[in-house]
């Protein structure tokens, strides 16, 4: 049986083309990235895992919907924009907050093996949901960085299938995890920009 990240889609294999993002790989690997909070295994971090989950389902009601002119995530929101509609749009930008706020948590915990989730997690909520979160939203996530469990059971998670054997080395394991992040990193700096130029978020 294969760990964890052998299990679902990476980010890695999301195809990009000049047309932009593939929108039903980035959900499949989306869904998969939400799997990681359930290997955190904290309940605190549910507002977390449910907000993806909401986007995600945002965004998967308007591929469903008009997946002819939702095949890539530039098409997606550029049509729905034209229709002026933005349930997806909007959907779609807090998802890719939600996921920055996730790959740059683990990307440091990547770079620093002593780090502490919470202290990842606390540290990457600063700089990419707390500039968008009211003051009322700020608190509740202060404490769900606080409960955050240590960092070696995310990570021997992560190395097990689902007999709970170790399906993977710390090396195979950190070189797929350095990969899919990167790979994501890419994509939400590539869709980030394309709302950026095109002025997708005002108003969201």
């Amino acid at each position: 049986m294969a760990p964890y990240l052998q299990t679902v889609k990476s980010f890695a294999d999301v195809p990009v083309t000049d047309e932009g993002v593939d929108t039903a790989a980035f959900l499949e690997a989306s869904r998969g990235l939400v799997g990681i909070f359930d290997l955190i295994g904290s309940s605190a971090l549910n507002l977390v895992s449910n907000d993806l989950n909401g986007n995600i389902t945002k965004v998967q009601t308007r591929y469903d919907a008009a997946t002819d002119k939702s095949k890539t995530l530039e098409l997606l929101v550029k049509n729905e924009m034209a229709e002026k509609k933005s349930t997806a749009t909007q959907g779609l930008l807090w998802l890719l907050r939600g996921q920055s706020f996730t790959c740059k948590a683990l990307q440091a915990t990547q770079a620093d093996k002593q780090k502490g989730l919470s202290d990842a997690f606390n540290e990457s909520y600063e700089k990419t949901l707390k500039p968008h979160h009211s003051f009322l939203i700020r608190p509740v996530f202060a404490v769900a960085m606080k409960a955050c469990p240590q960092r070696d059971g995310l990570y021997t998670k992560l190395k097990e299938d689902k007999s709970g054997g170790v399906a993977a080395s710390q090396d195979v394991l950190d070189t797929e995890l350095d990969k899919w992040l990167a790979s994501l990193e890419q994509i939400v700096q590539r869709v980030d920009a394309f709302y950026e130029k095109n002025g997708y978020k005002k108003g969201l």
